[in-house]
């Protein structure tokens, strides 16, 4: 379900959010998000270590080739471990919160 024509791709934007509100059965309104939880966000709890993985396999001699590793890993990532990521997201979400906001990543990982 993509978002209507001339609404924001920011997930923010007071446009975005009015429609998800209309159109997302379990929707949660920014303003209830956690602020700056990296613990929350499937790129980051999920999809990095999958990235680090595939660009990692073979020794780097500098910056440039890690970039470029990277760059070719983050196109080849397999949509399989992109779903996989987004659907443990309520699990961190309920971890979350059972941890009243707090660090979680050991609650979720036991």
């Amino acid at each position: 379900m993509g978002l209507p024509v001339g609404l924001s791709s920011c997930p923010k934007a007071k446009t975005t959010q009015e429609w998800l509100q209309r159109n997302v059965l379990a929707f949660i309104s920014a303003k209830d998000w956690p602020w700056g939880s990296p613990n929350l966000n499937p790129r980051d709890y999920k999809l990095w270590a999958v990235l680090e993985d595939m660009a990692c396999q073979k020794r780097h001699s500098n910056l440039d080739s890690v970039k470029r590793s990277l760059m070719k890993a983050a196109t080849e990532i397999p949509l399989e471990k992109v779903h996989a990521a987004i659907a443990e997201w309520p699990e961190h979400l309920k971890a979350c919160v059972e941890a009243e906001g707090g660090h979680f990543e050991w609650h979720y990982y036991k």
